[in-house]
């Protein structure tokens, strides 16, 4: 009974599996690291007010891998067909693995470095862009594995 779902809807299933691997592992990673520099903030915040805004940027940083995600997983929606084939569907669902990996542990080390960022804030404010910039090193990797993603969502068709 498995085996005739495989054969029959295998293209669409694998296709999904790849929508939700890149939207779930990238989102989850991206929450974390947002709940990371969250906390870090909140105790900055306490004591200095005026440096929500600063803050706030940093927070933000590690939330783009969970779009990264969302973006790769709307494309790959696009190309859902209930006869694609299961080539198809495997192929769809390698394409997503880049982003949904990379962006989810990509989002927790950039959350980690961000917080780093909050502690250069809290202590010199003028300094603070370097966190900012150490926070978008980590990014780097997350937008590469974002760029292959989409390459090879749209370089083969079947």
């Amino acid at each position: 009974m498995f085996t005739e779902f495989i054969v029959s809807n295998g293209g669409v299933f694998f296709g999904g599996l790849g929508i939700a691997l890149a939207v779930f592992l990238s989102g989850i990673g991206s929450a974390i690291g947002i709940g990371i520099v969250g906390q870090a903030a909140s105790g900055l915040i306490i004591e200095e007010p005026d440096k929500f805004g600063r803050s706030l940027v940093l927070q933000l940083l590690p939330g783009t891998q969970g779009l990264y995600g969302f973006v790769i997983g709307l494309l790959v929606l696009g190309q859902l067909d209930a006869g694609m084939s299961l080539a198809h569907g495997m192929y769809l669902m390698a394409a997503c693995m880049p982003i949904g990996f990379v962006g989810w542990q990509s989002a927790i080390a950039q959350g980690k470095v961000a917080a780093s960022g909050i502690s250069i804030l809290a202590k010199n404010e003028e300094h603070s862009t370097k966190g900012i910039i150490y926070s978008v090193m980590v990014e780097t990797y997350a937008l590469l594995a974002f760029v292959i993603s989409l390459i090879l969502v749209n370089a083969v068709s079947f």
